[in-house]
Protein backbone atom coordinates (compact mmCIF):
# COMPACT_ATOMS: atom_id res chain seq x y z
CA UNK A 1 0.00 0.00 0.00
CA UNK A 2 3.03 2.65 0.98
CA UNK A 3 4.74 1.23 -2.08
CA UNK A 4 1.67 2.37 -4.30
CA UNK A 5 1.29 5.26 -3.12
CA UNK A 6 4.52 6.70 -3.96
CA UNK A 7 7.31 8.20 -1.49
CA UNK A 8 7.76 11.09 0.64
CA UNK A 9 8.79 13.34 -2.33
CA UNK A 10 6.08 12.57 -4.41
CA UNK A 11 3.09 13.42 -1.41
CA UNK A 12 4.54 16.72 -0.60
CA UNK A 13 3.71 19.75 -2.96
CA UNK A 14 5.47 21.91 -4.69
CA UNK A 15 4.34 24.86 -3.58
CA UNK A 16 1.40 26.21 -2.99
CA UNK A 17 -0.09 27.28 -6.18
CA UNK A 18 -0.48 23.60 -6.31
CA UNK A 19 -3.95 23.43 -4.60
CA UNK A 20 -5.15 26.11 -6.83
CA UNK A 21 -7.91 25.31 -9.19
CA UNK A 22 -6.11 28.12 -11.76
CA UNK A 23 -3.19 25.40 -12.28
CA UNK A 24 -2.88 23.75 -15.68
CA UNK A 25 -2.63 20.63 -15.79
CA UNK A 26 0.30 17.94 -16.49
CA UNK A 27 1.56 18.53 -20.03
CA UNK A 28 0.71 22.02 -20.52
CA UNK A 29 3.14 24.05 -21.32
CA UNK A 30 3.08 27.25 -19.27
CA UNK A 31 4.05 30.99 -19.81
CA UNK A 32 7.22 32.50 -19.01
CA UNK A 33 7.09 34.85 -16.04
CA UNK A 34 6.99 38.19 -16.71
CA UNK A 35 10.36 39.75 -15.84
CA UNK A 36 10.29 41.81 -12.33
CA UNK A 37 10.96 45.53 -13.50
CA UNK A 38 10.42 49.15 -11.47
CA UNK A 39 7.97 49.93 -13.48
CA UNK A 40 4.72 48.14 -12.61
CA UNK A 41 2.01 46.93 -15.34
CA UNK A 42 -1.28 48.75 -15.40
CA UNK A 43 -4.75 47.96 -16.57
CA UNK A 44 -4.94 51.17 -18.66
CA UNK A 45 -1.26 49.82 -20.96
CA UNK A 46 -2.01 49.25 -24.12
CA UNK A 47 -1.31 45.73 -25.43
CA UNK A 48 1.97 44.30 -26.70
CA UNK A 49 2.19 44.98 -30.56
CA UNK A 50 -0.22 48.18 -30.47
CA UNK A 51 1.48 51.45 -31.13
CA UNK A 52 0.02 55.40 -30.94
CA UNK A 53 2.89 56.84 -32.24
CA UNK A 54 2.78 56.89 -36.23
CA UNK A 55 6.06 55.89 -37.03
CA UNK A 56 5.51 52.42 -35.60
CA UNK A 57 8.17 52.51 -32.83
CA UNK A 58 7.76 50.34 -30.89
CA UNK A 59 8.98 52.41 -27.43
CA UNK A 60 6.02 55.07 -28.34
CA UNK A 61 3.90 56.81 -25.96
CA UNK A 62 1.05 54.89 -24.58
CA UNK A 63 2.43 51.34 -24.48
CA UNK A 64 4.05 50.56 -21.24
CA UNK A 65 7.58 50.59 -22.30
CA UNK A 66 10.56 53.54 -20.97
CA UNK A 67 9.80 55.81 -24.14
CA UNK A 68 11.19 59.26 -24.06
CA UNK A 69 7.47 60.81 -25.25
CA UNK A 70 4.90 60.44 -21.89
CA UNK A 71 1.75 59.33 -23.23
CA UNK A 72 -1.55 62.15 -22.80
CA UNK A 73 -5.31 62.00 -23.53
CA UNK A 74 -4.88 65.13 -25.80
CA UNK A 75 -2.27 63.27 -28.35
CA UNK A 76 -4.13 62.89 -31.70
CA UNK A 77 -4.06 59.20 -32.55
CA UNK A 78 -2.14 57.81 -35.96
CA UNK A 79 -3.54 59.55 -39.51
CA UNK A 80 -5.28 62.59 -37.84
CA UNK A 81 -4.88 65.51 -39.83
CA UNK A 82 -6.14 69.03 -38.87
CA UNK A 83 -6.64 70.12 -42.64
CA UNK A 84 -8.89 67.39 -43.12
CA UNK A 85 -10.27 66.23 -39.60
CA UNK A 86 -13.85 64.42 -39.49
CA UNK A 87 -16.78 66.47 -37.91
CA UNK A 88 -18.18 65.62 -34.63
CA UNK A 89 -22.12 65.78 -35.86
CA UNK A 90 -23.08 66.58 -39.47
CA UNK A 91 -26.14 67.74 -39.20
CA UNK A 92 -29.60 67.09 -41.38
CA UNK A 93 -28.95 70.04 -44.24
CA UNK A 94 -25.27 69.45 -44.53
CA UNK A 95 -22.24 71.46 -43.54
CA UNK A 96 -22.07 74.53 -45.63
CA UNK A 97 -18.76 75.61 -47.15
CA UNK A 98 -16.98 78.67 -45.93
CA UNK A 99 -15.12 80.55 -48.82
CA UNK A 100 -13.29 83.65 -48.58
CA UNK A 101 -12.83 85.36 -52.05
CA UNK A 102 -9.68 87.81 -52.33
CA UNK A 103 -11.47 90.06 -54.11
CA UNK A 104 -13.51 91.45 -51.03
CA UNK A 105 -12.08 94.18 -48.62
CA UNK A 106 -10.11 92.67 -45.79
CA UNK A 107 -12.18 94.42 -43.70
CA UNK A 108 -14.73 92.52 -44.78
CA UNK A 109 -13.30 89.42 -44.62
CA UNK A 110 -11.92 89.37 -41.42
CA UNK A 111 -15.22 91.05 -39.61
CA UNK A 112 -16.83 87.69 -41.43
CA UNK A 113 -14.28 85.22 -39.86
CA UNK A 114 -15.09 87.31 -36.39
CA UNK A 115 -18.70 86.74 -36.43
CA UNK A 116 -18.40 83.01 -36.73
CA UNK A 117 -17.88 80.52 -34.15
CA UNK A 118 -14.80 79.06 -33.70
CA UNK A 119 -15.09 75.06 -35.28
CA UNK A 120 -16.75 77.29 -38.71
CA UNK A 121 -13.92 79.31 -39.07
CA UNK A 122 -11.53 78.18 -42.37
CA UNK A 123 -8.43 77.65 -43.04
CA UNK A 124 -5.19 80.23 -42.10
CA UNK A 125 -5.20 82.60 -45.12
CA UNK A 126 -1.68 82.79 -46.85
CA UNK A 127 0.35 84.38 -44.83
CA UNK A 128 3.79 86.49 -44.59
CA UNK A 129 6.80 84.25 -44.67
CA UNK A 130 8.71 83.42 -42.05
CA UNK A 131 11.72 81.54 -40.61
CA UNK A 132 11.46 77.45 -40.68
CA UNK A 133 10.75 78.01 -36.78
CA UNK A 134 7.77 79.87 -37.46
CA UNK A 135 6.34 82.96 -36.50
CA UNK A 136 7.29 84.90 -33.76
CA UNK A 137 4.94 84.91 -31.31
CA UNK A 138 5.40 87.74 -28.77
CA UNK A 139 6.75 90.30 -31.82
CA UNK A 140 3.67 89.48 -33.52
CA UNK A 141 1.32 90.17 -30.68
CA UNK A 142 3.25 92.96 -30.34
CA UNK A 143 3.51 94.68 -33.68
CA UNK A 144 -0.86 93.74 -34.20
CA UNK A 145 -1.80 95.25 -30.79
CA UNK A 146 0.66 98.66 -31.85
CA UNK A 147 -1.62 98.92 -34.74
CA UNK A 148 -5.11 98.49 -33.34
CA UNK A 149 -4.01 101.23 -30.82
CA UNK A 150 -3.08 104.03 -33.73
CA UNK A 151 -6.70 102.74 -34.72
CA UNK A 152 -8.49 102.78 -31.38
CA UNK A 153 -6.63 106.81 -31.32
CA UNK A 154 -7.77 107.72 -34.24
CA UNK A 155 -11.44 107.36 -33.11
CA UNK A 156 -11.69 103.90 -35.58
CA UNK A 157 -14.89 101.61 -34.36
CA UNK A 158 -14.40 98.74 -31.88
CA UNK A 159 -15.25 96.22 -34.15
CA UNK A 160 -13.16 97.64 -37.15
CA UNK A 161 -10.64 97.16 -34.78
CA UNK A 162 -10.95 93.90 -33.96
CA UNK A 163 -10.78 93.33 -37.71
CA UNK A 164 -7.46 94.66 -38.30
CA UNK A 165 -6.12 93.18 -35.34
CA UNK A 166 -7.39 89.97 -36.40
CA UNK A 167 -6.20 90.45 -40.18
CA UNK A 168 -2.56 91.19 -39.07
CA UNK A 169 -2.40 87.85 -36.81
CA UNK A 170 -3.49 85.77 -39.29
CA UNK A 171 -1.33 87.31 -41.65
CA UNK A 172 1.42 86.07 -39.93
CA UNK A 173 0.16 82.26 -38.67
CA UNK A 174 -1.34 82.87 -35.73
CA UNK A 175 -4.64 81.40 -36.68
CA UNK A 176 -5.72 81.09 -32.85
CA UNK A 177 -5.84 84.79 -31.78
CA UNK A 178 -9.05 86.60 -30.34
CA UNK A 179 -8.67 89.71 -29.94
CA UNK A 180 -10.39 92.24 -27.00
CA UNK A 181 -11.24 95.83 -27.95
CA UNK A 182 -12.31 98.44 -25.17
CA UNK A 183 -12.26 101.92 -24.63
CA UNK A 184 -8.60 102.45 -23.56
CA UNK A 185 -7.75 98.59 -22.86
CA UNK A 186 -6.46 96.82 -25.91
CA UNK A 187 -5.60 92.86 -25.33
CA UNK A 188 -4.72 89.62 -27.79
CA UNK A 189 -4.64 86.15 -27.00
CA UNK A 190 -3.01 83.36 -28.86
CA UNK A 191 -3.51 79.68 -27.86
CA UNK A 192 -1.16 77.22 -30.04
CA UNK A 193 -3.19 74.27 -29.11
CA UNK A 194 -5.04 72.82 -26.58
CA UNK A 195 -2.38 71.55 -24.54
CA UNK A 196 -0.01 74.78 -25.09
CA UNK A 197 0.07 77.69 -22.29
CA UNK A 198 -2.13 80.63 -24.09
CA UNK A 199 -0.14 83.95 -25.13
CA UNK A 200 -1.64 87.48 -24.09
CA UNK A 201 -0.59 90.50 -24.41
CA UNK A 202 -2.34 93.66 -23.42
CA UNK A 203 -1.93 97.63 -24.56
CA UNK A 204 -3.61 100.81 -23.08
CA UNK A 205 -4.85 103.40 -25.17
CA UNK A 206 -3.70 106.94 -22.94
CA UNK A 207 -4.13 109.46 -25.97
CA UNK A 208 -6.34 110.53 -28.42
CA UNK A 209 -6.34 112.53 -31.54
CA UNK A 210 -7.73 113.65 -34.52
CA UNK A 211 -5.33 112.59 -37.41
CA UNK A 212 -6.95 111.26 -40.91
CA UNK A 213 -4.01 111.03 -42.46
CA UNK A 214 -1.97 108.85 -40.21
CA UNK A 215 -5.72 106.52 -40.24
CA UNK A 216 -5.05 106.26 -43.83
CA UNK A 217 -1.60 105.03 -43.47
CA UNK A 218 -1.91 102.32 -40.89
CA UNK A 219 -5.19 100.73 -43.26
CA UNK A 220 -2.38 100.87 -46.29
CA UNK A 221 -0.33 99.12 -44.25
CA UNK A 222 -2.83 96.49 -42.82
CA UNK A 223 -3.89 96.27 -46.81
CA UNK A 224 -0.09 95.56 -47.86
CA UNK A 225 0.13 92.71 -44.85
CA UNK A 226 -2.95 91.00 -45.46
CA UNK A 227 -2.75 90.58 -49.79
CA UNK A 228 0.69 88.47 -49.61
CA UNK A 229 0.40 87.75 -53.17
CA UNK A 230 1.26 91.45 -54.15
CA UNK A 231 3.56 92.80 -51.37
CA UNK A 232 5.92 90.86 -48.84
CA UNK A 233 6.03 92.53 -45.60
CA UNK A 234 8.28 90.98 -42.74
CA UNK A 235 7.95 92.15 -39.04
CA UNK A 236 10.96 94.32 -39.22
CA UNK A 237 9.26 96.06 -42.63
CA UNK A 238 6.20 96.54 -40.65
CA UNK A 239 7.75 97.97 -37.49
CA UNK A 240 10.08 100.52 -39.50
CA UNK A 241 6.58 101.49 -41.63
CA UNK A 242 4.85 101.74 -38.09
CA UNK A 243 7.55 103.96 -37.11
CA UNK A 244 7.27 105.91 -39.79
CA UNK A 245 3.85 106.39 -39.44
CA UNK A 246 4.12 107.54 -36.01
CA UNK A 247 6.88 110.06 -36.62
CA UNK A 248 4.74 111.92 -39.85
CA UNK A 249 4.14 115.35 -39.19
CA UNK A 250 0.59 116.44 -39.98
CA UNK A 251 -0.23 117.19 -42.75
CA UNK A 252 -1.57 121.02 -41.85
CA UNK A 253 0.44 123.31 -40.05
CA UNK A 254 -1.36 125.04 -36.87
CA UNK A 255 -2.86 128.25 -39.18
CA UNK A 256 -4.48 126.36 -41.26
CA UNK A 257 -6.07 124.24 -38.42
CA UNK A 258 -7.09 127.57 -36.85
CA UNK A 259 -8.15 129.10 -40.01
CA UNK A 260 -9.96 126.02 -40.61
CA UNK A 261 -12.23 126.75 -37.43
CA UNK A 262 -12.93 130.27 -37.97
CA UNK A 263 -14.08 128.79 -41.97
CA UNK A 264 -16.05 126.22 -40.24
CA UNK A 265 -17.87 128.43 -37.82
CA UNK A 266 -18.49 130.74 -40.41
CA UNK A 267 -20.23 128.52 -43.34
CA UNK A 268 -22.15 127.95 -40.02
CA UNK A 269 -23.68 130.73 -39.56
CA UNK A 270 -24.89 131.39 -43.19
CA UNK A 271 -26.73 128.14 -43.01
CA UNK A 272 -28.39 129.09 -39.99
CA UNK A 273 -29.36 132.67 -42.00
CA UNK A 274 -26.39 135.19 -41.02
CA UNK A 275 -25.21 137.52 -43.33
CA UNK A 276 -20.70 139.11 -44.41
CA UNK A 277 -21.27 140.69 -40.70
CA UNK A 278 -22.18 137.59 -38.67
CA UNK A 279 -19.16 135.36 -40.72
CA UNK A 280 -16.77 137.86 -40.04
CA UNK A 281 -17.71 138.16 -35.74
CA UNK A 282 -18.34 134.38 -36.15
CA UNK A 283 -15.54 133.04 -37.38
CA UNK A 284 -13.24 135.54 -35.29
CA UNK A 285 -14.75 134.15 -32.55
CA UNK A 286 -14.31 130.51 -33.52
CA UNK A 287 -10.64 131.37 -34.12
CA UNK A 288 -10.48 133.01 -30.67
CA UNK A 289 -11.66 129.92 -29.38
CA UNK A 290 -9.80 127.57 -30.96
CA UNK A 291 -6.56 129.29 -29.42
CA UNK A 292 -7.55 129.31 -26.12
CA UNK A 293 -8.38 125.86 -26.26
CA UNK A 294 -4.68 125.12 -27.60
CA UNK A 295 -3.62 127.46 -24.45
CA UNK A 296 -5.71 125.06 -21.68
CA UNK A 297 -3.79 122.15 -24.06
CA UNK A 298 -0.56 123.47 -23.50
CA UNK A 299 -0.89 123.88 -19.93
CA UNK A 300 -2.18 120.23 -19.55
CA UNK A 301 -5.96 121.18 -18.32
CA UNK A 302 -8.09 118.05 -19.09
CA UNK A 303 -10.46 118.54 -22.13
CA UNK A 304 -13.39 119.13 -20.11
CA UNK A 305 -11.86 122.62 -19.79
CA UNK A 306 -10.88 122.95 -23.31
CA UNK A 307 -14.54 122.48 -24.78
CA UNK A 308 -15.63 125.16 -22.34
CA UNK A 309 -12.68 127.55 -22.76
CA UNK A 310 -13.41 127.10 -26.70
CA UNK A 311 -16.99 127.54 -26.47
CA UNK A 312 -16.80 131.14 -24.58
CA UNK A 313 -15.49 133.31 -27.16
CA UNK A 314 -18.00 132.84 -29.66
CA UNK A 315 -20.75 133.57 -27.52
CA UNK A 316 -19.15 136.05 -26.38
CA UNK A 317 -18.88 137.43 -29.51
CA UNK A 318 -23.02 136.83 -30.14
CA UNK A 319 -23.35 139.09 -27.16
CA UNK A 320 -21.67 141.69 -28.25
CA UNK A 321 -22.85 142.01 -31.45
CA UNK A 322 -26.88 141.95 -29.78
CA UNK A 323 -25.86 144.88 -27.60
CA UNK A 324 -23.76 146.94 -30.51
CA UNK A 325 -26.66 146.54 -33.57
CA UNK A 326 -30.19 146.01 -33.83
CA UNK A 327 -31.49 142.48 -33.83
CA UNK A 328 -31.96 142.21 -37.40
CA UNK A 329 -28.22 141.59 -37.57
CA UNK A 330 -29.24 137.75 -36.13
CA UNK A 331 -26.52 137.45 -33.73
CA UNK A 332 -27.29 134.47 -32.90
CA UNK A 333 -26.21 132.58 -35.49
CA UNK A 334 -23.04 133.87 -34.65
CA UNK A 335 -23.47 131.86 -31.02
CA UNK A 336 -24.90 128.47 -33.83
CA UNK A 337 -21.77 128.80 -35.69
CA UNK A 338 -19.49 128.21 -32.54
CA UNK A 339 -21.36 125.71 -31.31
CA UNK A 340 -21.10 123.67 -34.31
CA UNK A 341 -16.84 123.78 -34.18
CA UNK A 342 -17.55 122.23 -31.22
CA UNK A 343 -19.88 119.23 -31.24
CA UNK A 344 -18.25 116.58 -30.97
CA UNK A 345 -19.93 114.54 -34.00
CA UNK A 346 -17.04 111.79 -34.14
CA UNK A 347 -17.12 110.63 -31.05
CA UNK A 348 -21.19 110.65 -30.78
CA UNK A 349 -20.72 108.46 -34.27
CA UNK A 350 -18.24 105.76 -32.81
CA UNK A 351 -20.22 105.71 -29.95
CA UNK A 352 -23.73 104.81 -31.79
CA UNK A 353 -21.71 102.67 -34.12
CA UNK A 354 -20.29 100.41 -30.93
CA UNK A 355 -23.47 99.85 -29.40
CA UNK A 356 -25.30 98.91 -32.88
CA UNK A 357 -22.22 96.40 -33.07
CA UNK A 358 -22.68 94.50 -29.79
CA UNK A 359 -19.54 96.33 -28.02
CA UNK A 360 -21.68 97.86 -25.17
CA UNK A 361 -19.00 98.97 -22.54
CA UNK A 362 -16.93 100.68 -25.63
CA UNK A 363 -20.33 102.68 -26.70
CA UNK A 364 -21.18 103.23 -23.25
CA UNK A 365 -17.70 104.90 -22.53
CA UNK A 366 -17.56 106.80 -25.78
CA UNK A 367 -21.18 108.65 -24.62
CA UNK A 368 -20.13 109.31 -21.86
CA UNK A 369 -16.99 110.96 -23.54
CA UNK A 370 -19.66 112.54 -25.54
CA UNK A 371 -21.84 113.83 -22.62
CA UNK A 372 -18.66 115.52 -20.81
CA UNK A 373 -17.79 117.37 -23.76
CA UNK A 374 -21.43 118.75 -24.17
CA UNK A 375 -21.74 119.80 -21.01
CA UNK A 376 -18.16 121.27 -21.05
CA UNK A 377 -19.67 123.03 -24.01
CA UNK A 378 -23.16 123.92 -22.35
CA UNK A 379 -21.19 125.65 -19.22
CA UNK A 380 -18.78 127.47 -21.55
CA UNK A 381 -22.24 129.46 -23.64
CA UNK A 382 -23.90 129.22 -20.20
CA UNK A 383 -22.04 131.29 -18.55
CA UNK A 384 -21.55 133.95 -21.44
CA UNK A 385 -25.25 133.56 -21.62
CA UNK A 386 -26.19 134.72 -18.21
CA UNK A 387 -23.56 137.29 -18.32
CA UNK A 388 -25.26 139.08 -21.74
CA UNK A 389 -28.66 138.52 -19.80
CA UNK A 390 -27.62 140.79 -17.16
CA UNK A 391 -26.13 143.39 -19.15
CA UNK A 392 -29.56 143.66 -21.23
CA UNK A 393 -28.67 141.85 -24.31
CA UNK A 394 -31.93 141.23 -26.18
CA UNK A 395 -31.47 137.61 -26.96
CA UNK A 396 -35.01 136.45 -28.74
CA UNK A 397 -35.29 132.53 -28.33
CA UNK A 398 -38.01 132.62 -30.95
CA UNK A 399 -36.18 134.08 -33.47
CA UNK A 400 -36.49 130.59 -35.40
CA UNK A 401 -34.25 131.14 -38.29
CA UNK A 402 -35.25 128.74 -41.32
CA UNK A 403 -34.35 131.16 -44.48
CA UNK A 404 -35.63 129.64 -47.20
CA UNK A 405 -34.89 132.44 -50.50
CA UNK A 406 -30.84 131.18 -50.42
CA UNK A 407 -30.58 127.15 -51.69
CA UNK A 408 -27.33 127.78 -53.79
CA UNK A 409 -25.66 130.09 -50.72
CA UNK A 410 -26.28 127.65 -48.08
CA UNK A 411 -24.63 124.71 -50.66
CA UNK A 412 -22.28 126.68 -50.90
CA UNK A 413 -21.94 127.26 -46.98
CA UNK A 414 -22.29 123.12 -46.06
CA UNK A 415 -19.85 122.56 -48.90
CA UNK A 416 -17.03 124.83 -47.24
CA UNK A 417 -18.15 123.15 -43.48
CA UNK A 418 -17.27 120.15 -44.84
CA UNK A 419 -13.87 121.10 -46.34
CA UNK A 420 -12.96 123.14 -43.39
CA UNK A 421 -14.12 120.18 -40.75
CA UNK A 422 -11.82 118.03 -43.20
CA UNK A 423 -8.82 119.69 -42.87
CA UNK A 424 -9.19 120.29 -38.99
CA UNK A 425 -9.76 116.09 -38.93
CA UNK A 426 -6.35 115.90 -40.12
CA UNK A 427 -7.56 113.81 -43.62
CA UNK A 428 -5.17 113.86 -47.16
CA UNK A 429 -5.34 116.43 -49.87
CA UNK A 430 -6.87 113.48 -51.82
CA UNK A 431 -9.79 112.89 -50.07
CA UNK A 432 -11.20 116.38 -49.33
CA UNK A 433 -12.88 116.41 -52.27
CA UNK A 434 -14.76 113.79 -52.09
CA UNK A 435 -15.75 114.42 -48.44
CA UNK A 436 -16.92 118.20 -49.56
CA UNK A 437 -18.85 117.17 -52.10
CA UNK A 438 -20.67 113.89 -49.94
CA UNK A 439 -21.12 116.80 -47.22
CA UNK A 440 -23.07 119.09 -50.33
CA UNK A 441 -25.04 116.16 -51.21
CA UNK A 442 -26.18 115.71 -47.83
CA UNK A 443 -27.46 119.36 -47.27
CA UNK A 444 -28.98 119.16 -50.93
CA UNK A 445 -31.27 116.27 -49.36
CA UNK A 446 -31.86 117.69 -46.02
CA UNK A 447 -32.97 120.96 -47.65
CA UNK A 448 -35.11 119.44 -50.32
CA UNK A 449 -36.87 116.94 -47.17
CA UNK A 450 -36.96 119.65 -44.07
CA UNK A 451 -37.48 122.95 -45.66
CA UNK A 452 -39.10 122.30 -48.95
CA UNK A 453 -41.11 118.82 -48.23
CA UNK A 454 -42.21 119.84 -44.86
CA UNK A 455 -40.77 116.37 -43.41
CA UNK A 456 -39.46 116.54 -39.92
CA UNK A 457 -35.98 117.63 -39.93
CA UNK A 458 -35.31 114.86 -37.55
CA UNK A 459 -36.41 112.32 -40.03
CA UNK A 460 -34.81 114.27 -42.56
CA UNK A 461 -31.05 114.42 -41.21
CA UNK A 462 -31.55 110.34 -40.67
CA UNK A 463 -32.19 110.55 -44.60
CA UNK A 464 -29.40 112.18 -45.31
CA UNK A 465 -26.78 111.01 -42.55
CA UNK A 466 -27.70 107.32 -44.28
CA UNK A 467 -26.59 108.72 -47.53
CA UNK A 468 -23.38 109.99 -46.08
CA UNK A 469 -22.82 106.29 -44.64
CA UNK A 470 -23.60 104.67 -47.99
CA UNK A 471 -21.46 107.15 -50.17
CA UNK A 472 -18.61 107.06 -47.36
CA UNK A 473 -18.46 102.99 -47.49
CA UNK A 474 -18.61 103.02 -51.38
CA UNK A 475 -15.84 105.70 -51.30
CA UNK A 476 -13.87 103.91 -48.59
CA UNK A 477 -14.08 100.27 -50.49
CA UNK A 478 -12.98 101.50 -53.76
CA UNK A 479 -10.15 103.52 -52.21
CA UNK A 480 -9.39 100.40 -49.77
CA UNK A 481 -9.21 102.54 -46.82
CA UNK A 482 -11.32 103.76 -43.62
CA UNK A 483 -14.45 105.00 -44.34
CA UNK A 484 -14.26 108.12 -41.39
CA UNK A 485 -12.29 110.28 -43.72
CA UNK A 486 -15.37 110.37 -46.26
CA UNK A 487 -18.30 110.58 -43.24
CA UNK A 488 -17.10 112.44 -40.31
CA UNK A 489 -16.43 115.71 -41.65
CA UNK A 490 -19.49 115.20 -44.54
CA UNK A 491 -22.28 114.82 -41.27
CA UNK A 492 -20.83 118.72 -40.22
CA UNK A 493 -23.66 120.65 -41.88
CA UNK A 494 -26.10 118.06 -40.18
CA UNK A 495 -25.19 118.81 -36.47
CA UNK A 496 -27.73 120.20 -34.47
CA UNK A 497 -26.27 123.66 -33.78
CA UNK A 498 -29.63 125.70 -33.63
CA UNK A 499 -31.40 123.69 -31.39
CA UNK A 500 -28.77 123.35 -29.06
CA UNK A 501 -28.15 127.10 -28.78
CA UNK A 502 -32.25 127.89 -28.58
CA UNK A 503 -32.34 125.15 -25.98
CA UNK A 504 -29.51 126.65 -23.95
CA UNK A 505 -30.81 130.35 -24.34
CA UNK A 506 -34.35 129.00 -23.05
CA UNK A 507 -32.91 127.56 -19.74
CA UNK A 508 -30.47 130.88 -19.35
CA UNK A 509 -33.92 132.73 -19.49
CA UNK A 510 -35.56 130.58 -17.12
CA UNK A 511 -37.87 129.23 -19.53
CA UNK A 512 -36.46 125.68 -18.96
CA UNK A 513 -39.80 123.73 -20.40
CA UNK A 514 -38.75 125.15 -24.05
CA UNK A 515 -34.96 125.13 -23.29
CA UNK A 516 -35.42 121.29 -22.38
CA UNK A 517 -37.65 120.97 -25.97
CA UNK A 518 -34.94 122.18 -27.90
CA UNK A 519 -32.26 120.26 -26.17
CA UNK A 520 -34.35 116.98 -26.39
CA UNK A 521 -34.79 117.97 -30.11
CA UNK A 522 -30.87 117.99 -30.44
CA UNK A 523 -29.51 114.92 -28.96
CA UNK A 524 -32.71 113.27 -31.37
CA UNK A 525 -31.16 114.75 -34.19
CA UNK A 526 -27.70 113.95 -33.33
CA UNK A 527 -29.00 110.07 -32.35
CA UNK A 528 -30.81 110.29 -36.09
CA UNK A 529 -27.08 111.58 -37.26
CA UNK A 530 -25.40 108.33 -35.49
CA UNK A 531 -27.61 105.69 -36.61
CA UNK A 532 -28.18 107.28 -40.12
CA UNK A 533 -24.56 106.67 -40.67
CA UNK A 534 -24.23 102.96 -39.57
CA UNK A 535 -27.89 101.95 -41.25
CA UNK A 536 -26.41 103.41 -44.66
CA UNK A 537 -23.01 101.65 -44.12
CA UNK A 538 -24.34 98.40 -43.59
CA UNK A 539 -26.75 98.51 -46.13
CA UNK A 540 -23.48 98.93 -48.67
CA UNK A 541 -22.51 95.82 -47.91
CA UNK A 542 -25.89 94.30 -48.89
CA UNK A 543 -24.90 95.61 -52.70
CA UNK A 544 -20.94 94.32 -52.01
CA UNK A 545 -19.46 90.70 -52.54
CA UNK A 546 -18.86 90.00 -49.02
CA UNK A 547 -17.44 86.49 -48.16
CA UNK A 548 -19.19 84.14 -46.12
CA UNK A 549 -21.01 80.82 -46.48
CA UNK A 550 -22.54 79.95 -49.51
CA UNK A 551 -26.06 80.03 -47.65
CA UNK A 552 -27.69 81.70 -45.46
CA UNK A 553 -26.47 85.31 -44.30
CA UNK A 554 -22.40 86.67 -45.34
CA UNK A 555 -22.07 88.81 -41.98
CA UNK A 556 -23.83 86.76 -39.32
CA UNK A 557 -24.73 88.79 -36.22
CA UNK A 558 -26.28 88.01 -33.09
CA UNK A 559 -30.04 86.68 -32.99
CA UNK A 560 -32.06 88.73 -30.86
CA UNK A 561 -36.06 87.53 -30.98
CA UNK A 562 -38.95 88.85 -28.13
CA UNK A 563 -35.71 89.92 -25.94
CA UNK A 564 -34.41 86.82 -25.21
Amino acid sequence: MVAEQGGPEDQKPQSDEARSAFVPPAGVEQPAAPQEDDHPTSEFALPAGLHTDPSGAPDGPGNGSNGEHLSSAFVPPSGYNAQHQPPAFTPAHGIPMVRLTKEAPWQDRMRTMLRMPVFERPAPESVQKTDDSGPAVPRVLDLTLRIGELLLAGGEGAEDVEAAMFAVSRSYGLDRCEPTVTFTLLSISHQPSLVDDPVTASRTVRRRGTDYTRLAAVFRLIDDITTAEHVEVSLEEAYRRLAEIRRNRHPYPGWVLTSAAGLLAGSASVLVGGGVLVFVVAAAGAMLGDRLAWLCAGRGLPEFYQFTAAAMPPAAMGIALTLTHSTDVRPSAVITGGLFALLPGRALVAGVQDGLTGYYITAGARLLEVMYFFIGIVAGVLLMLYLGVQLGAQLNPEARFVPNDRPVLQILASMALTLAFAILLQQERSTVLAVTLNGGVAWVIYGAMARTGGISPVAATAVAAGLVGLFGQLFSRYRYTSSLPYITAAIGPLLPGSATYFGLLGVAQNEVDAGLTSLFTAVATALAIAIGVNLGSEISRLFMRVPGAVEGPSRRAAKRTRGF
